[in-house]
C-alpha cells in the first residue's frame, strides 16, 4: 500500500547522485549549445496557500525572458475547455463498471463528505477526474497553483505563453494504465488518509527546501512496482521536452515551468540537458 499511495501522489504532482545536494534548486539556467540563455523552474501543481512562496529569483527569471512555456498552454481558453471532454468516458461506458460495490461505496461516501457530491456525479468520467477532486479535497485548505501565478506574471509583462504538450497527450499518458488499476490506487489513497496526508506533507517540505534529491527519492520509490508507467509519465516526456527546449530557445530566451518531479534523476530534465551538451546551472537564493 505504501508504494501505491506514493505512486498516486506522484501522478498528481509529476535527483540522483549525478546532481549533488549543494546544487539543489528549483530554478536552473540553461545556456550554450546554440540556444539563448533560458530558465527552467520546477513547479508544484497544487499546494496549500500557506505553503506557497514565489521567490524573487523566479520573478526575475520571468522578467529576463521573452516567452513562458508550461507543460500546457493554460492561458488558451480553447485548449483548456477541451480538457472536460477528454476526461469523459465514451457514451456507453460507466466508471462504476470498473469497480466492485465495496469500492464504489467507499468512494461515494468520501466524495459526499469531502466534495459535496457522490460517485454518481463522476460515473461518466474517467478515473482522473475523481483523482483530481479527491486530491483537492485531501489538501483540506485553500490551494494555489504555481502555474497560475506564472501565467499572471507573464501576462502582466504582455508576453506569450506556450505549452510543451496538449491536453489530449497528457490524458493519453494516464490511459496507458487500466481504469481498474487507477481505481485501485484511488481506493488505497482514501483508505488510509493519514498516510497520504503525511506523504503530501513530506513532498511539500522537500519542495519548499528546494531539495530536488528528496523529491526524486520519493517519486523514484513510488514507481518501483510500475516502472513502465514511470517511463510513460516521466522519462519519455522528459526526453521530448529536452528536444523542444533546443528548438524553442534557439532564437528567444524562454522561461520553462514544469513539475518539479521532472527535474531530477538520470532521466530527469537537468541531467538530460547536460548530456545534450547544455550548460545547466542552479540559481540559488
Amino acid at each position: 500500500m505504501k508504494n501505491t499511495l506514493k505512486a498516486f501522489v506522484a501522478l498528481v504532482l509529476s535527483t540522483c547522485s549525478l546532481i549533488a545536494q549543494e546544487e539543489s534548486s528549483l530554478l536552473w539556467k540553461v545556456e550554450g549549445n546554440g540556444i539563448q540563455p533560458s530558465y527552467i523552474f520546477g513547479t508544484f501543481h497544487l499546494i496549500p496557500q500557506e505553503d506557497f512562496v514565489f521567490k524573487d529569483k523566479v520573478e526575475k527569471a520571468i522578467k529576463d525572458t521573452e516567452v513562458t512555456v508550461l507543460e500546457l498552454d493554460m492561458d488558451d481558453a480553447q485548449t483548456m475547455s477541451g480538457m472536460q471532454s477528454l476526461v469523459m468516458l465514451e457514451d456507453d461506458q460507466k466508471l462504476s463498471a470498473y469497480m466492485d460495490d465495496k469500492e464504489y461505496e467507499l468512494l461515494d461516501i468520501y466524495l459526499k463528505e469531502h466534495v459535496g457530491v457522490g460517485m454518481s456525479a463522476f460515473n461518466s468520467s474517467k478515473p482522473l477526474a475523481v483523482t483530481s477532486m479527491i486530491t483537492i479535497a485531501m489538501m483540506g485548505k485553500q490551494t494555489v497553483s504555481y502555474e497560475s501565478e506564472i501565467i499572471k506574471r507573464t501576462k502582466a509583462d504582455q508576453k506569450e505563453i506556450l505549452g510543451l504538450e496538449t491536453p489530449a497527450f497528457q490524458i493519453g499518458v494516464f490511459e496507458t494504465q487500466s481504469y481498474e488499476k487507477q481505481i485501485d490506487q484511488i481506493v488505497e489513497y482514501v483508505s488510509d488518509t493519514e498516510k497520504t496526508t503525511t506523504l503530501f506533507a513530506d513532498m511539500i517540505t522537500q519542495y519548499k527546501s528546494e531539495n530536488i534529491q528528496g523529491l526524486y527519492d520519493i517519486m523514484n520509490e513510488s514507481f518501483e512496482e510500475d516502472p513502465e508507467f514511470k517511463k510513460e509519465l516521466l522519462d519519455n516526456r522528459n526526453i521530448n521536452w529536452v528536444g523542444q527546449i533546443g528548438e524553442l530557445s534557439k532564437n528567444q530566451k524562454v522561461f520553462y515551468g514544469v513539475g518539479a518531479g521532472h527535474l531530477g534523476g538520470d532521466q530527469g530534465v537537468i541531467n538530460l540537458l547536460r548530456k545534450a551538451g547544455y550548460t545547466v546551472t542552479p540559481i540559488v537564493d
